[in-house]
């Protein structure tokens, strides 16, 4: 997946936004402006970019995750997302997907010919803990949208989805992360089991895909190095 950030910085809204990797990169690199000051990026029209041949430098069937490093429905975006949402129609050979803690403000923000929404974008609604879920899970499933993925991350506590997965067609994925940092929050195994079983049996995909720091598992706390957390993740075999 190609990261493409037209925008940088965000605001914190949320339990699960406490410890925010943005934040500790931009602390760890001593970014001259505030993380909570949302502008533009020399990103901004990446797709489109073209080779020398005059060829996209992002070729047909490439995946963009968008706006990893602040919100896409962010207030502060509203005057540029018009044309990202143009840039989006014009490279539909290409897939995008974005996550968002704001699933509140997204029919806000769609432009004027989404319709059921566009074949090639993907919405996945935050999750990080059973409040956030009862609040935004409801308003995401109204909406019109292709794809629809929930992220319950970072996981700060057990979850029920059941009420939300009764329809599989509306959901093609659950996918779960650990919180990462020194100071990040302990996941139970047990939670992430609980939530696979809920996805089995609702069959809707699911993917373990971050332990996050730490990790207590058959009673005992693991502390895993960022550069392992998704592929210890992956070895749990909880992925299906």
């Amino acid at each position: 997946m190609q990261m493409w950030n037209p925008w940088h910085g965000c605001r914190k809204i949320s339990e699960g936004c406490r410890h925010c990797y943005v934040y500790r990169q931009d602390a760890a690199f001593g970014a001259a402006i505030a993380t909570t000051e949302v502008r533009r990026t020399a990103s901004f029209d990446l797709p489109l970019k073209r080779s020398r041949k005059g060829q996209w430098k992002y070729p047909a069937g490439s995946v963009f995750g968008l706006c990893f490093t602040s919100d896409f429905l962010i207030e502060e975006a509203d005057v540029w997302r018009d044309e990202i949402w143009h840039i989006i129609r014009t490279r539909s050979d290409c897939s995008f997907v974005f996550f968002t803690k704001r699933i509140d403000r997204l029919a806000h923000c769609l432009p004027a010919d989404w319709g059921d929404g566009y074949d090639n974008v993907a919405v996945g609604c935050t999750a990080e803990n059973q409040e956030r879920a009862d609040y935004r899970l409801p308003i995401f499933l109204s909406l019109p949208l292709k794809h629809r993925l929930i992220i319950v991350a970072p996981m700060i506590e057990r979850l029920d989805l059941m009420p939300y997965l009764v329809d599989a067609s509306l959901v093609e994925e659950v996918s779960v992360g650990g919180e990462s940092g020194k100071y990040a929050r302990l996941l139970e195994f047990d939670w992430v089991k609980d939530l696979h079983t809920q996805c089995v049996r609702s069959g809707v995909r699911f993917t373990f895909h971050q332990t996050g720091s730490f990790l207590r598992k058959d009673g005992r706390v693991y502390n895993i190095p960022r550069m392992y957390q998704h592929s210890q993740a992956k070895k749990a075999g909880l992925n299906t």
